[in-house]
């Protein structure tokens, strides 16, 4: 009896295990950015997902695709240039799968084909490209490299979304030669813009003078201006006071200055002959002054 029950709890154990071993092969969870690509007796049948899958276990198998965008790096690659210079080029591929059941039916091992192909693509395109092309026109290597690859890898079921050079390293002596011009083009610009500052600093000293000059003249010429308008006021000033004097106050004044200049004993007089015009205004004002004294 015990041993006829040892022999079913054994049995039962493999059914169970039996079981588990069923389901797991029969249900898959199919996450979103993946999908299950199902053959059936080694026929492909379709893909599947995502979610919930049911597969027939021992009649179908299934392969596991990822649908996220992926890179791929391709180690530093020498190639020659059209001048025949040698550089080595290293770039990142990025690609995702389109057609899950072309990229596991179309090819095997497509991170190796890819790198196949973009080794030989990239030498074809850098050897049509002179070095200095190659190391100003990363853009258009880039362009190119994409467009070659998506052309191979569109019938495998995925799809290059970009190629990125990473790094271009040309030979020693043309690096030196770059670092050489690199020296020069900074020292040539350096001497351009110290000549342009004394050139514009030479400007704004002319400037300064020029506009220190033109102050200075305005300055003397409105000194001269007010100076002339100051002895003509003083000019006027005098005529419209010699015109209130009459001819009886000048002969007294001419007479006055007469007497000044008889003060010394050495003085001699010469009376001109318009002498005696000029006292002629007062001698008839002392005569008429005598005649009204008789009358009186």
């Amino acid at each position: 009896m015990n041993a006829q029950w040892a022999f079913l709890s054994c049995v039962g154990f493999f059914f169970v295990l039996f079981a588990i071993v069923l389901l797991s092969m029969a249900i898959k969870i199919v996450r979103e950015y993946q999908r299950l690509v199902v053959f059936r007796l080694g026929k492909c049948v379709g893909q599947r997902g995502p979610g919930l899958v049911f597969l027939i276990p021992f009649i179908e198998t299934a392969n596991w695709v990822d649908l996220r965008e992926q890179f791929l790096e391709v180690p530093h690659q020498t190639t020659i240039t059209k001048d025949n210079a040698s550089i080595s080029v290293d770039f990142l591929i990025y690609w995702k799968v389109v057609d899950p059941v072309a990229s596991v039916v179309q090819v095997g091992n497509f991170a190796g084909a890819s790198q196949g192909i973009a080794t030989t693509t990239l030498r074809a395109v850098i050897g049509d490209i002179m070095l200095d092309d190659v190391l100003a026109q990363r853009e258009h290597i880039n362009t190119v490299l994409r467009t070659k690859l998506d052309e191979v890898t569109e019938r495998w079921g995925n799809k290059v979304t970009a190629v990125e050079i990473r790094e271009i390293l040309p030979p020693r002596e043309v690096q030196e030669a770059m670092t050489r011009q690199m020296s020069a083009e900074r020292t040539r610009r350096a001497v351009v813009t110290e000549a342009e500052g004394k050139k514009q600093a030479t400007v704004t000293v002319a400037e300064g003078d020029k506009q220190s000059a033109i102050l200075r003249a305005e300055g003397d010429k409105q000194a001269r201006i007010l100076a002339a308008e100051g002895y003509s006021e003083a000019l006027q000033r005098i005529f419209d006071a010699a015109k209130g004097i009459d001819a009886k106050t000048m002969s007294l004044q001419y007479l006055d200055a007469l007497k000044a200049l008889g003060a010394s004993p050495s003085t001699k007089f010469v009376f001109p002959l318009e002498f005696t015009n000029l006292l002629k205004p007062l001698i008839d004002y002392t005569a008429k002054s005598s005649e009204s004294e008789d009358k009186g």
